[in-house]
C-alpha cells in the first residue's frame, strides 16, 4: 500500500471528524484547528483531486443554495480504500513512535 503524505493524513482525518459536513471550507477549518497550520484552498483542492484519483475519497454534490449563487456544496467522504490507508498510516506512525520510547524521556 502506498503511504499517505502528511497533507493527505490531515485532510482524511478532518473528513472523518466532520462526518457528513465535510466540504472545502469546513475541511480547511478543521485542518487548521487540528494542526494550527493554515491550508491554502489551492493546496486543499489539489490534494482532494489527487485523493479522488487514488480512490481514497468520493465527492457528492449537495443541494443548491441562493446564498452561494445557486452552486451546490461539494461534500467529501472516505472510501473503503481511504479508510484502510488512514488506518495503515496510523498503525505505522504508532509503531514508529513506540519503537523509541526513550526519545520522550519515558
Amino acid at each position: 500500500m502506498k503511504e499517505l503524505t502528511l497533507l493527505e493524513q490531515m485532510i482524511l482525518a478532518a473528513i472523518v471528524a466532520l462526518k457528513d459536513n465535510a466540504f472545502g471550507v469546513s475541511i480547511r477549518k478543521k485542518v487548521e484547528k487540528m494542526t494550527g497550520k493554515r491550508l491554502m484552498y489551492g493546496t486543499l483542492y489539489n490534494a482532494l483531486d489527487q485523493m479522488l484519483r487514488k480512490g481514497f475519497v468520493t465527492r457528492t454534490k449537495g443541494s443548491t443554495s441562493t446564498v452561494r449563487g445557486g452552486r451546490p456544496r461539494i461534500f467529501y467522504s472516505l472510501t473503503a480504500s481511504g479508510k484502510e490507508a488512514l488506518q495503515h498510516t496510523y498503525q505505522l506512525n504508532r509503531s514508529i513512535w513506540e519503537s523509541i520510547p526513550d526519545f520522550f524521556g519515558d
